[in-house]
């Protein structure tokens, strides 16, 4: 069994059902990346797998627990989570945001020590914040800010790390990065999981990739095996091509050209 999975999930806010009786395994070991269109349930699926919002319905496993049934302290020993657009606190300095990932690790009996600061300052080095380390998160702009979160995530040292739009603000340089940050982790044997816009970064980066559309799995597996343009225009309704990345030999999704899509168009409209 996955080390982290859930079954018959139902998730809504308020009233609204976004995902309804969705079961899904997160591969131990792999970097698995969500897709899907704007209010797809993508985000809020990563939201419950981190205990970050109550199921209506169904249940999320951790190590084959109900997450429910373990206290905070011990979900942040296991698991990682990196939200969108998270809010930092006024008047803290980077650095102290980064050493907050590491407070699940202490209690009265095992104090902040020597090893604590080494992995803290080893998060900055990894997503270059080091040397933003005593300003305050208030005054970095949105990529920088974005790669402190990360960084303090990192710090947490769990065995499974769940990023919702961990690019968000990033150029495109800093994209890569994160996302190369991201591989290496999940090469030193971290499950990852991740939810991504860029649907070619998406099939370059991930080792699983889950589709989503309105609330349910469209496609799921190795991404050269499941990405066609079938699949894409399925899920997110673009005419396409795929063929592979000259670097990687990935899936590249190439939407076909707006004079073809409009014809296509045209087309399908009822005479």
């Amino acid at each position: 069994m996955s080390r982290l999975r859930a079954e018959g999930l139902t998730l809504s806010y308020d009233q609204q059902v976004v995902v309804e009786n969705l079961g899904v395994n997160v591969p131990d070991g792999e970097f698995t990346v969500i897709v899907g269109p704007n209010a797809c349930g993508k985000s809020t699926l990563l939201k419950a797998l981190a205990r970050l919002l109550g199921p209506r319905a169904g249940q999320v496993y951790l190590e084959d627990k109900p997450i429910g049934s373990y206290s905070s302290k011990q979900v942040a020993h296991r698991l990682g989570m990196l939200p969108q657009s998270p809010i930092a606190p006024g008047g803290i300095t980077v650095g102290d945001l980064v050493a907050r990932g590491r407070y699940a690790h202490q209690s009265l009996l095992r104090q902040w020590s020597s090893q604590d600061e080494a992995i803290v300052v080893e998060a900055m080095r990894q997503t270059s914040v080091h040397e933003l380390a005593k300003r305050y998160v208030s005054e970095l702009s949105g990529g920088q800010r974005q790669r402190v979160w990360l960084a303090m995530a990192l710090a947490q040292q769990t065995p499974v790390l769940l990023l919702d739009e961990p690019t968000t603000y990033l150029d495109i340089t800093h994209q890569v990065e994160v996302l190369d940050l991201c591989a290496d982790l999940h090469e030193q044997g971290r499950t990852m999981v991740a939810v991504l816009h860029d649907l070619n970064l998406a099939t370059r980066y991930a080792t699983h990739l889950i589709a989503m559309r309105d609330g349910r799995i469209v496609a799921e597996g190795d991404p050269v095996r499941i990405v066609t343009a079938e699949m894409v225009e399925q899920t997110f309704g673009l005419k396409c091509r795929v063929i592979p990345d000259p670097e990687t030999g990935t899936p590249l999704i190439v939407p076909v050209d707006r004079a073809v899509r409009r014809a296509s168009a045209k087309q399908d409209q009822p005479a």
